[in-house]
């Protein structure tokens, strides 16, 4: 989009009214033949089960990551799929940190579409929780479902019958908090399912050999002597003191992993080379690391026969817990190797531990999630050595666990909505989407508006006619100011729908052009423009160094973008800066998948910070080099270096006569596009504005701006006046017919009945480039070009000082308008839905534009 357009000189290469005739038809019979198919993407997805289920013998499957050091993305990577399911630990009650932590760990459970595990840890004594802190994480858990879809699996203080944590071993205590914070939970939300998951009972009552934080607490003997011995010890229930309820828990769990073989003393009944970790356990010393398991060992534990000592043990908590209440049940697991030990092969460890886990499903269909720890940590076990859990360290483990996943049939891959930055991308298309009882009102405004063009059209003859005084005085003149004065209109409209505040302005943008908005007639007018000024230009320095200057200028629009880009995030990272008006996006309902995804919340620069790491991984680097990452405010500028990359190659064409080859190619290609939906830029851009669906009005643009002094003198002759008139009248009057037909209750003869509710669907969207929209921006330039013509001297002087520098460089406002977005979303205390301020705030912005452009501010840097 070049700061002005020169009126090109060349000699016509095709006769008017053949250019003529051919527009007109493409216009008017290609389009209904286009509306089906396009319409056909107007179908969303359906809105997602509230409370997702794996399906029976394919449990969810996902790490519990260090979230210090590790990312969702770099795990799936790993792995070479995406898991269904994430696990991470938060404290509670949730402090400002605590809610940070939550969200970024939600975030990138939602952009892989996976379940979020959620397991909270009490900092304060039991007791000390209250009602208000389960009602606080309640509503934080609502708030995230309903911007990033997700579903939550909540484990409160997990592992609660050990003595390891500051909540172990406190029943009552344990079961009333528990109770508070599901009752809070389930009044908040259907999105969130409570698990109860204690620690598998062997060793149980446990004590200081495994890491009691209290050794000199005294027991709650009782509530925890379940036998009635009056001691607390093996032969006690490890599970049941414990127990919330039914009603209470939606999902059971067990924390059951591999450690190795336990040095502790055992009786003569257990042959210690079965793996020694049965029998009549004295005392635990430790364990031998870096043994694989024996086999069985996983189902042993699930029936409760593993690592018990002679009489003691009971019922399976499976059977009594899961299948008894038929709760889905949780398996917290992983198995440990010591990098500096001298025992059995990693793969060997781990493969045997998580075949075995895999392996139990098919007798225990009630096993419905498998988290595995995916870090490398110290561990009191082994005298606080650090050990590594992770089943994706290496690739060789990471193709082994990939193969035997799905050799298993474990659920991998989206849960629930995927909002990974393609969709986030995707979600800025927004439009007037409207609901089956609002259609009629929403034609309405489009059939009036088409009337009003319609008359604006005829006044337009008529002041011509009168008033000759009013013409524009410069037909001649290279520079065309009716041009810069209607882009200067167009660009205001653009700045307004994108700084989203109340105003008279914003009323005006997103509602006086009917059917269409401000974007296709931008794309339309930088054609025109760049067809204007090709030739010319080709005239002075010739084709090659005219082609060479076009792709100089599409190399500095794509280096401005990328600097916008990365400038917008670094700005949002300066302290009492918020950008997430811009570099997020909150979902107005409005768009392809409608209400249902109504308030989602979209990250539009989800792996931006990667870019910081030493060295940034390639695909966050890819991300921005592609501009698949930026605000959305901006995202329709990757389509402008793309155009302009082509233009060369386009204007090769249309110089040579060749004008019709490229109209042909660019409705094939719209067409293609319409059916196959491809797209071939994995850009921010592509997921608005498709290249091969909005290349359309560029290149009619170049058509009409290499050809407009034909076109015009073929428009202003008698038979071009006739045909002009036919098609504006024309087209105003059978919407108007429709309407009347529609409202009134009559025939719509010649038309099939019910036409007029089929149109909005199928031709007036505006959320998709279809036919109608086509149609309208069609009968928009025409009678901009008729009105500005003739009524040139009274608008000029009204809006011609504020519209025309703006037309001019219009490039220019687009580029700054990000900034000034970012600015009004800082400003404090601002009611965006006041008229007044958003007047005032919308006043500011235009004048200080304005001024810019006035004072040419960075010209020099930023292109016009």
């Amino acid at each position: 989009m070049p700061a002005a357009g020169l009126i090109p000189a060349g000699r016509p290469t095709a006769t008017p009214t053949r250019l003529l005739h051919l527009l007109l038809l493409l216009l008017t019979v290609l389009a209904p033949v286009l509306a089906a198919p396009v319409a056909a993407a107007a179908d969303g997805d359906p809105s997602p089960d509230p409370v997702p289920q794996p399906r029976v013998g394919s449990p969810w499957f996902g790490p519990g990551l260090d979230w210090t050091e590790d990312l969702a993305v770099d795990y799936a990577d790993r792995l070479g799929t995406t898991p269904s399911l994430y696990s991470q630990r938060v404290n509670y009650p949730l402090s400002e940190d605590d809610r940070t932590f939550l969200r970024q760990f939600v975030e990138q459970a939602a952009a892989q579409g996976a379940v979020a595990a959620v397991t909270l840890e009490p900092l304060p004594a039991l007791g000390d929780l209250t009602d208000a802190d389960a009602a606080d994480l309640a509503e934080e858990l609502a708030t995230l479902h309903r911007e990033l879809d997700t579903f939550f699996l909540v484990r409160f203080a997990p592992e609660m019958n050990g003595t390891w944590y500051q909540w172990g071993q406190q029943p009552e205590a344990y079961v009333d908090a528990f109770r508070s914070v599901a009752d809070a939970v389930h009044d908040a939300t259907d999105h969130a399912a409570m698990v109860w998951s204690p620690v598998y009972g062997a060793g149980y009552p446990f004590g200081a050999a495994y890491g009691d934080v209290d050794p000199d607490r005294v027991a709650d003997v009782r509530s925890l002597d379940t036998d009635g011995d009056q001691q607390l010890d093996g032969r006690d229930d490890p599970y049941a003191p414990y127990w919330p309820g039914a009603d209470a828990v939606d999902w059971v769990g067990l924390t059951l992993y591999h450690f190795g073989v336990d040095r502790g003393r055992v009786d003569n009944d257990l042959d210690p080379a079965e793996g020694g970790e049965t029998g009549d356990l004295e005392s635990s010393e430790g364990f031998e690391v870096d043994v694989a398991p024996a086999p069985g060992a996983f189902t042993e534990r699930l029936e409760e026969r593993f690592g018990y000592a002679a009489g003691t043990g009971g019922r399976p908590f499976y059977d009594r817990f899961a299948e008894r209440h038929d709760k889905p049940f949780l398996v917290e697991t992983a198995a440990l190797w010591e990098p500096d030990g001298d025992g059995d092969p990693e793969l060997e460890i781990k493969q045997a531990w998580w075949r075995q886990v895999f392996g139990a499903v098919e007798d225990h269909p009630l096993i419905a999630g498998i988290s595995w720890l995916e870090q490398r940590r110290p561990e009191a076990e082994v005298d606080q050595r650090v050990v590594d859990w992770r089943a994706t360290r290496t690739d060789r483990l990471s193709a082994a666990l990939r193969r035997d996943l799905d050799d298993a049939g474990v659920d991998t891959g989206p849960v629930t909505r995927v909002l990974d930055q393609d969709a986030g991308n995707a979600a800025t298309a927004q439009g007037r989407q409207v609901d089956a009882d609002d259609v009629g009102a929403e034609m309405g405004w489009i059939v009036l508006c088409a009337a009003l063009l319609a008359i604006a059209f005829l006044v337009a003859g008529l002041v011509g006619r009168y008033v000759p005084s009013w013409r524009y005085p410069d037909e001649h003149d290279p520079r065309d100011r009716r041009l810069d004065l209607f882009r200067g209109w167009i660009i205001l409209t653009v700045v307004f729908t994108h700084i989203e505040v109340a105003s008279p302005y914003s009323y005006v943008s997103l509602n006086a052009i009917g059917a269409i908005t401000g974007a296709e007639m931008f794309v339309l007018l930088s054609g025109i423009v760049l067809g204007m000024i090709y030739a010319p230009t080709v005239r002075r320095f010739g084709e090659w160094a005219t082609a060479v200057t076009m792709l100089k200028r599409a190399r500095k629009q794509y280096l401005v973008a990328l600097a916008v880009v990365l400038i917008v995030y670094l700005v949002g990272l300066v302290p009492f800066v918020d950008a997430t008006d811009i570099t997020t996006f909150t979902d107005r309902g409005t768009g392809e998948d409608g209400e249902a995804v109504q308030g989602q919340v979209y990250d539009l620069y989800a792996n931006a910070a990667r870019l910081f790491d030493y060295p940034p991984p390639w695909y966050a680097v890819k991300q921005l080099l592609l501009l698949q990452m930026g605000p959305w405010v901006f995202n329709i500028m990757g389509l402008f270096v793309v155009l302009s990359l082509l233009l060369p190659a386009m204007m090769w064409l249309v110089r040579r006569g060749l004008w019709w080859v490229l109209l042909a190619v660019s409705w094939a290609a719209f067409v293609y596009g319409a059916v196959a939906e491809p797209h071939w830029f994995p850009s921010q851009f592509e997921d608005v504005f498709p290249l091969l669906t909005w290349q359309l009005p560029f290149t009619h643009g170049l058509v009409l701006g290499h050809y407009r002094r034909q076109v015009t003198r073929a428009l202003t002759t008698r038979p071009g006046k006739v045909a002009c008139g036919v098609l504006v009248v024309g087209y105003a009057a059978a919407l108007v017919w429709l309407w009347a037909g529609h409202r009134f209750g009559l025939p719509a003869t010649p038309f099939p009945d019910g036409s007029y509710g089929w149109l909005y669907d199928h031709a007036y969207t505006r959320i998709f480039l279809q036919p109608g929209r086509l149609l309208d921006l069609a009968l928009m330039i025409v009678v901009a070009h008729a009105v500005l013509t003739t009524c040139w001297r009274p608008i000029d002087k009204a809006v011609g000082w504020l519209w025309i520098p703006l037309g001019a460089a219009s490039l220019y406002v687009f580029i700054v308008h990000v900034f000034f977005a970012l600015a009004v979303g800082n400003i404090p205390g601002l009611d965006r839905g006041n008229v007044w301020q958003g007047t005032v705030v919308h006043t500011v912005v235009m004048l200080a534009i304005w001024l810019m452009v006035k004072k040419k501010f960075l010209f020099s840097v930023i292109p016009r």
